[in-house]
């Protein structure tokens, strides 16, 4: 399957990354999970150590007991090109897109191979040149990952990609795990719509459904966000991580926040539409006590209750100074024919 978003409908990606912790099983156990969920897509990285990374790589942040360099880790990461398309063709099973970061020309080929619905650009890949030549010589559309970008670098990544008129999407990204609010950005993904005039969207890291709920209702047609089956799994991308269950939510919630967007609402015509109901939730001028004929009404005789079916309660004041034409008891919802001096009150 090849990307194809309707510019009313907004992707929900479910990003993997390393969660799997090298497990095949565990791999596929996430494309179900995102499926149950309700994403429309699965997201890998696909890393081959020897191919994007030389032994004395340093830790970002050393958290593997197992795992003596960054090396090590990228290396226990990697999957044959065999397990890939059993990936690609269980995600197919389950309709879901299927989508890998390359980090090496050597994992373009694989996934050129496997097949993949669009190129997914990490941020530290943007100014990669030879990859991205790599990856755009397949004439797939390319997702485009601003983590790390200022705004000159990512003008000349937009410019070359549109250069080979290649189908573009722009995420907002910040490369901090997990992401703190002051950090998402979303008003540069509103920049990025106005900037690019392209699909545009986020990809959170900040490990809640909020800032994509938040991207949703100002327009992102992409949301990519890490998924991990528990918060107490493994791993440097967990903290940054939605659950399952809440990546069910954020798609439940974009989805309700595409309807309303797609039916916006005529105030008058809406208020026409519940006009019955304003009779059982406004309130009517009533006799506050009873009141005997002839009574001049004056305020401590009259209060507003509902339903709103009598005189409106705005116009407690015109009857102040009207007289009664009748004997009312307390509770009477007061009609235009109650006054002597005034059929119309």
């Amino acid at each position: 399957m090849v990307l194809q978003v309707p510019p009313e409908r907004c992707l929900i990606v479910a990003e993997v990354a390393q969660t799997h912790e090298g497990s095949l099983g565990l791999a596929h156990a996430f494309i179900d999970a995102a499926a149950r969920a309700g994403a429309d897509a699965i997201k890998f990285q696909t890393h081959i150590a020897a191919a994007e990374s030389t032994p004395g790589e340093p830790w970002r942040v050393k958290f593997s007991r197992q795992d003596a360099t960054r090396y090590d880790y990228w290396r226990r990461m990697e999957f044959s090109a065999e397990q890939w398309q059993g990936l690609k063709e269980h995600a197919d099973e389950r309709g879901l897109l299927f989508l890998s970061s390359p980090f090496s020309g050597a994992a373009v080929e694989l996934l050129t191979r496997v097949g993949v619905a669009a190129w997914k650009i990490a941020s530290g890949e943007v100014n990669n040149l030879p990859l991205l030549e790599q990856m755009a010589s397949t004439g797939w559309p390319m997702l485009l990952s601003s983590g790390m970008s200022g705004w000159a670098e990512l003008d000349r990544s937009v410019a070359w990609v549109r250069a080979r008129d290649l189908p573009l999407m722009v995420l907002q990204c910040t490369s901090a795990y997990p992401c703190p609010p002051e950090q998402v950005g979303l008003n540069v993904m509103t920049d990025m719509q106005a900037r690019y005039g392209c699909p545009v969207g986020l990809s959170d890291h900040s490990g809640t459904i909020y800032p994509g709920l938040a991207a949703a209702t100002l327009g992102a047609q992409i949301i990519e966000v890490h998924l991990t089956l528990s918060r107490e799994m493994f791993g440097p991308d967990v903290p940054a991580s939605i659950t399952s269950a809440e990546l069910a939510g954020l798609v439940e919630g974009v989805r309700f926040i595409e309807r309303m967007r797609a039916h916006p609402v005529d105030k008058d015509a809406m208020a026409g539409s519940l006009a019955p109901l304003r009779h059982l939730f406004t309130k009517s001028v009533v006799a506050a006590v009873d009141v005997p004929a002839g009574t001049v009404l004056q305020a401590e005789h009259l209060t507003v209750k509902k339903p709103g079916t009598g005189i409106p309660a705005e116009r407690l004041s015109a009857v102040v100074g009207k007289r009664t034409r009748r004997d009312l008891v307390a509770d009477h919802l007061l009609q235009p024919d109650d006054f002597e001096d005034d059929a119309h009150a």
